[in-house]
């Protein structure tokens, strides 16, 4: 079996943190210097990129390159609205740390063992998810703009000076819009893989602990009413991680969702009316699959997690409870009244964090696009 060590699976983040010049390690020790350049990148990259491609929205020369400029420019601005909440509310990310931890020193026995290991997998399938949705994406901007048949900009947008004035400005100008769009898509990566990854791991610790609760009993009565007490402040400490995950992610999640529907349905539309070349094509193919797949996984897990909380009490009346003291009864009693209310990941309160709003954003993208159809 492998390390109980649910924190190994943030490492990516951590990593693509430090890319994006925000690592709260490194303000411990170059506070001044370090902040002065994150502040500086995040106005060069965070709200200069989607600025510089909304002030040229419905501006270019064709509708091909109105319709491009805002494909890019729709994403970049949720991505820029999302992470800056991800980065105010960065302080609950320890206390989160914390609670993985008090959860994985519960983890014993094979079958717990044996869930836990299922996690590598998931928690391997979602990163590969996003990064397979996000790379292609990169990689064909980028292609699509080597094989176009006039150079121009990468992706249609404002510049305060004339970038076709010398040959210096044009590379410097580029080498800005692949800076920002690979920035883009990290700062992406994080805002919607993070929250995937942690419902993942409250799905999984409340299954192992379904199973705690039903291995009660197997012992002597005093080792019973001690584990069910222990069992009860890990239910306690999984519904503190979620409720910290879920102000985490709210209004973040909600944004997304808008976003989504929109990019989804403007990406399908450009692929059937506006795009014109083989690369184009197949650019915006990979960004309508990015568009549709970056909040499939969040959604999925939040339906998880909350089918595993409402199946608590029934691994409650699952353990040994008959042959026990009037204590543990009681106690039991209290937890099972407790584990009935439901847990329901929400969005700003309104939307539920679920695969039904998954489909209802992909019923919403596809009302747009049949409007789009009749009046095209």
């Amino acid at each position: 079996m492998s390390t109980i060590n649910s924190l190994s699976y943030f490492q990516s983040h951590r990593f693509v943190l430090k890319i994006l010049f925000f690592d709260p390690d490194q303000l411990k020790t170059n506070r001044k210097l370090y902040f002065l350049t994150t502040i500086a990148v995040s106005l060069a990259f965070t709200f200069g990129y989607p600025f510089h491609l909304g002030m040229n929205l419905f501006r270019n020369e064709t509708t091909n390159q109105n319709m491009m400029n805002l494909a890019a420019f729709l994403p970049c601005l949720g991505s820029s609205l999302k992470f800056p909440i991800y980065a105010l509310n960065y302080r609950k990310v320890r206390r989160m740390e914390e609670l993985l931890k008090m959860l994985d020193e519960r983890v014993i026995g094979l079958n717990q063992k044996s869930i836990y290991a299922k996690v590598s997998w998931q928690v391997r399938l979602v990163l590969c998810i996003f990064i397979g949705a996000y790379t292609p994406c990169g990689v064909t901007a980028v292609m699509m703009f080597l094989f176009a048949e006039d150079w121009g900009l990468m992706i249609p947008g404002w510049f305060p000076f004339d970038w076709r004035s010398s040959l210096w400005i044009y590379c410097l100008v580029l080498g800005y819009q692949i800076s920002g769009l690979s920035y883009q898509l990290l700062q992406n990566y994080i805002s919607d893989c993070f929250p995937s990854v942690v419902l993942c791991l409250i799905s999984s610790h409340t299954q192992m602990l379904y199973c705690r609760f039903e291995e009660i009993g197997q012992n002597s009565l005093e080792d019973a009413e001690k584990e069910l007490e222990r069992c009860i402040t890990d239910h306690k400490h999984l519904l503190e991680l979620f409720k910290i995950t879920e102000s985490f992610m709210s209004l973040p999640m909600a944004i997304q969702f808008s976003f989504s529907a929109f990019t989804s349905c403007f990406g399908i539309a450009a692929l059937f009316f506006f795009a014109s070349e083989p690369m184009v094509r197949v650019y915006y193919f990979c960004y309508f699959i990015a568009m549709i797949v970056q909040i499939f996984p969040c959604c999925y897990f939040g339906t998880d997690s909350e089918f595993w909380f409402g199946r608590l009490h029934y691994a409650a009346f699952s353990c040994d409870w008959i042959s026990q003291e009037k204590t543990f009864k009681r106690k039991l009693m209290l937890f099972v009244e407790r584990s009935l209310k439901r847990n329901k990941a929400m969005a700003c309160g309104m939307l539920p964090i679920s695969v039904g709003t998954f489909f209802g954003t992909l019923k919403f993208a596809y009302s747009l696009f049949m409007i789009i159809l009749q009046r095209n």
